[in-house]
């Protein structure tokens, strides 16, 4: 989850010095990635997990983050760890664009290290700052963000090994269906529901990713769109128009991909055969296991989305 710059400065300003209010029990930490430097802060409270740990699962998502748009989005991130007295796992992840981009995220005291190890909450967030605050003055665009990175942080984990691609492609066919249009959809600007938001947004950027490859013979994908768009200075700090967005995104694929798939989504309700394009893409699944049909015609495709470009 993302908060725009305004409404972050209203309620943030406070927690953010929370800490600084009260005995910290967790000492703060620095983290490196890439040429970034990532400043962690604890809330007051106990997590169970030593430091250390907690510290790893922050710099994997770094990692992921950092590898899959070729730099860590911001020169000097900034995330806050809550603690959470007397509960288990992560939750209440929230950035925001203001004052030079940070996070916050909350880890329960019981949380295991299986359970940092399966989290996908602390990559989606710091994913979130690869993209730029959309201004909403032609439509709602909550949809382009939180889908973006849905779409993006699975992939960003298996290109540096911490998620086989059968999960990837397994969990996606899996909960894509959640963003398929209900009746009396308008199309995905005006439709705020939570499944149209997070999964709907998450398939127009899959659907880009398959356009982009397609178009381009598998030599570009949504990853070089991407990485030009953060390139451009398209990161959380700054505002921009989903226009400015799609055309830095569309020259950097030599195509206009991004901008058609808007057009045809924006207000329409466009529904999309997923059986149709896991079969094209060779991926199967039967019984929660997951397979590959390495002769489907869109196997290199499905290939290419997840493994690592440099």
């Amino acid at each position: 989850m993302r908060r725009s710059r305004y409404l972050s400065w209203i309620l943030a300003g406070g927690l953010w010095l929370a800490p600084l209010l009260a005995d910290e029990q967790i000492p703060p930490a620095q983290i490196k990635a890439g040429a970034a430097t990532i400043e962690v802060t604890f809330g007051p409270g106990k997590i169970d997990l030593p430091r250390a740990n907690v510290l790893a699962w922050i710099s994997d998502a770094a990692h992921a983050v950092q590898e899959y748009f070729g730099h860590f989005p911001i020169p000097h991130g900034r995330i806050m760890v809550r603690p959470r007295t007397g509960r288990s796992g992560v939750s209440g992840g929230t950035t925001y664009g203001s004052e030079g981009g940070y996070t916050r995220i909350s880890i329960g005291q019981f949380t295991t290290q299986q359970e940092l190890d399966h989290d996908w909450m602390m990559t989606h967030e710091l994913v979130h700052l690869a993209f730029p605050d959309i201004e909403t003055d032609d439509g709602d665009h909550h949809w382009i963000e939180e889908g973006m990175s849905t779409y993006i942080e699975p992939i960003a984990r298996c290109q540096i090994g911490l998620l086989p691609a059968e999960r990837v492609w397994g969990e996606m066919a899996e909960y894509m269906p959640q963003g398929l249009p209900e009746s009396g959809d308008r199309g995905l600007d005006n439709t705020q529901s939570w499944g149209r938001t997070y999964w709907g947004g998450a398939l127009y950027w899959l659907l880009a990713d398959v356009g982009i490859r397609q178009a381009t013979n598998n030599r570009k994908g949504l990853q070089d769109a991407m990485r030009a768009i953060l390139n451009a200075g398209g990161d959380i700090r700054e505002d921009w128009p989903i226009r400015r967005v799609l055309e830095v995104g569309d020259k950097a694929t030599g195509g206009t991909v991004l901008a058609d798939l808007y057009k045809q989504m924006k207000g329409t309700a466009v529904h999309t055969d997923l059986a149709d394009l896991w079969r094209r893409l060779g991926v199967e699944v039967n019984g929660g296991r997951v397979s590959f049909n390495d002769k489907a015609p869109l196997a290199r495709i499905r290939r290419g989305i997840t493994a690592v470009r440099k």
